[in-house]
């Protein structure tokens, strides 16, 4: 912990000589985009699902392209998508519904890692060495695909932290993708075919798969820990 800590410490104390390097040209840019990301985020209203039903009404199919766009778009904060996920099956069915939802959600968390490590990789990328992350890089690197696909399965893991997070360590946008596909297709399942939460009553079945998907999740993080890391070569 106490290693972590110098870790935490020192990414802090370059990231503050970093901006002191900046011009205040580009202090100001960045400082604009900063607050323009928390004020969207704290701003940001999902219609309820009657106002969406109202406009796919009106917008006739071309509202199905303009849904999945927002959906990617929106879920690039960090805002819950699950009102996304249930109007995915209340708008057009289980089955379209959720290949509208899971599609949507492995292109943003896609978009999120490339965005994230385009602004921040190159900076982030030689301090991944230091000793006390050094080997959960590695096994992000070599392995990444579990740890991912047993996080999306954790319910109370929220999507677009993650996508921040996984951003700034090796994992392979390939790797991360697929497993962002598969762990997050489970728990998109669910809500899209069970919209009945939508009434308000808590369905005990949901729960139950939810609570079962989470413990899988856990499971696959346990198995990952106690696999071996290859050494660097």
């Amino acid at each position: 912990m106490n290693r972590f800590g110098q870790f935490v410490g020192g990414v802090v104390h370059d990231a503050v000589d970093a901006v002191r390097a900046w011009s205040w040209s580009r202090r100001l840019v960045v400082t604009a985009g900063v607050l323009a990301f928390i004020a969207i985020t704290a701003l940001i209203d999902i219609p309820s699902i009657g106002t969406l039903r109202e406009w796919a009404t009106a917008a006739g199919p071309v509202f199905m392209v303009l849904f999945w766009l927002a959906y990617v778009a929106v879920t690039q904060f960090p805002v819950p998508r699950t009102l996304l996920t249930l109007a995915s099956g209340v708008l057009y069915g289980p089955l379209l519904g959720i290949l509208l939802a899971i599609s949507a959600t492995t292109a943003a968390a896609a978009l999120s890692l490339v965005i994230v490590r385009r602004l921040l990789g190159e900076w982030m990328r030689p301090r991944l060495n230091h000793p006390a992350v050094a080997t959960i890089n590695r096994r992000l690197e070599q392995r990444g695909w579990l740890a991912v696909t047993s996080l999306r399965m954790i319910a109370g893991v929220p999507f677009s932290v993650l996508n921040y997070a996984a951003a700034l360590t090796s994992v392979p946008l390939w790797a991360f993708t697929i497993a962002t596909f598969v762990g997050s297709l489970p728990g998109t399942v669910v809500t899209v075919v069970l919209g009945d939460a939508l009434t308000g009553h808590v369905d005990p079945l949901m729960v139950i798969i939810t609570l079962t998907l989470a413990g899988i999740g856990f499971l696959g993080l346990a198995v990952d820990h106690r696999l071996p890391v290859k050494p660097v070569t």
